[in-house]
């Protein structure tokens, strides 16, 4: 069992070298050759002979053959969940010269999964003939935590008979694989926004979509000169602007914060995972008020979309692969956050950020909206109290958002709601 265990993890260094055995028995034909001539006894030269051809024919038999191998890799999962576990299906069709010897392989994983990937070669059932051999291996893998990575290449590290000399070889090429972020359940609101639901704001809002019998509205200075509604001008004399156009702001909006000076990535940071815990919280409020009835919209402090959810699957999963592959932005401020909340005024905004001082949060803007919420991991001591003051409902964001979701003025919805 040891020294399978050695050849899996020494599978993963490429190269072709002599083992530790192939060394002690070098210096020991040395050893006898020496003692051969100091000691004129002709059996000891014998021997040194008969380890040193050894030797040669062990490096002949590891080294010389050339081989032509086929690896094929297929993940049971198209997407894997931080937390969830699948199944890696590994093929390997290896040519060669002469016949292969033992030893083992070894699948690279990469930090974003984990997993048993190393096993003995060939394996008991594998299919092995004069010329190669055939087998399929499988293995269970886990999310460990979000990102974009890659499976392989396969290490395989094969031995002559008498372990003299080892050769580690990668095969195949690299399988992507995506890892989202785990969607954690969350307590509903009980602000008022949140009671009411995201179908009553989408009623009140999206009544007759796409259609001219809406109330207009008179134009104020702002509006688009494309939003005119000319029918009604020309009816009313006055300038009239399409009302349904409210459709264009989101009913809820969520702020993820990707400023470098909100993620100090420095080893004397509080929690060097505190923007993969902002990421998680990110996805399960974004799926959380989707699942509610709001129509969601994922942006960064900048204003840049990173996802939009109407309630389609597909909308989903683009999401969790937009937020697996989303990273800190080097040397950004905080001076996008008003143009991300400017003019959202009809239900949530949620802004999930890192660090943030007292002035940067009195100074946060939230444009009037239905339930304003900020959470923070590593806020200043009185940042959160300054926030409040203008109205934000705030909260410290940790591992779990379901907590600073509850702190932030949610909790489970009562068992018994009189109406």
């Amino acid at each position: 069992m040891g020294r399978r265990k050695t050849l899996a993890e020494s599978a993963a260094v490429p190269g072709r070298r002599m083992t530790g055995r192939g060394v002690a028995a070098l210096l020991s034909g040395v050893g006898l050759a020496i003692a051969a001539n100091v000691l004129s006894a002709p059996i000891l030269l014998y021997l040194a002979v008969l380890l040193f051809a050894l030797l040669v024919l062990s490096a002949i038999a590891v080294f010389a053959p050339r081989r032509r191998a086929v690896v094929g890799r297929t993940v049971t999962a198209d997407l894997l969940t931080v937390g969830d576990d699948t199944t890696v299906r590994l093929r390997l069709d290896l040519r060669t010269m002469m016949r292969a010897p033992a030893g083992a392989w070894h699948d690279v994983l990469p930090r974003a999964v984990r997993g048993g990937s190393s096993g003995d070669f060939p394996s008991a059932d594998a299919e092995r003939t004069s010329n190669g051999v055939t087998m399929t291996m499988t293995y269970p893998i886990s999310g460990a935590r979000r990102g974009l990575a890659s499976l392989g290449p396969l290490m395989l590290r094969t031995e002559d008979p008498f372990g003299l000399f080892a050769r580690a070889e990668e095969l195949g090429e690299v399988t992507p694989i995506t890892v989202v972020p785990a969607i954690l359940p969350l307590p509903r609101l009980t602000d008022k926004t949140g009671r009411a639901g995201g179908t009553a704001q989408t009623s009140s809002h999206r009544l007759g979509q796409g259609s001219d019998n809406l109330s207009p509205r008179r134009y104020v200075p702002g509006d688009s000169m494309r939003r005119i509604h000319w029918r009604a001008t020309a009816h009313r004399g006055d300038l009239m602007v399409r009302q349904e156009e409210q459709e264009s702001s989101p009913d809820a909006l969520v702020v993820l914060d990707r400023a470098g000076a909100r993620w100090p990535s420095t080893a004397e940071a509080a929690d060097p995972e505190a923007f993969d815990h902002a990421v998680t919280a990110c996805a399960a409020v974004a799926v959380h008020l989707v699942d509610h009835g709001y129509a969601v919209d994922v942006v960064d402090a900048t204003g840049v979309l990173i996802g939009r959810l109407r309630g389609a699957e597909d909308e989903r999963d683009g999401l969790l692969v937009a937020l697996a592959a989303v990273s800190p932005r080097s040397g950004e401020r905080d001076a996008g956050l008003p143009a991300a909340s400017e003019g959202h005024t009809i239900g949530p905004l949620v802004v999930i950020t890192g660090s943030i001082d007292e002035v940067d949060a009195a100074a946060l803007p939230h444009g009037g909206a239905g339930t304003p919420i900020l959470l923070a991991t590593a806020p200043a001591p009185d940042a959160l109290t300054a926030a409040a003051a203008h109205g934000w409902h705030t909260a410290v964001l940790g591992e779990d958002p379901a907590l600073a979701w509850a702190d932030a003025g949610a909790q489970e919805e009562p068992a018994h709601v009189s109406v």
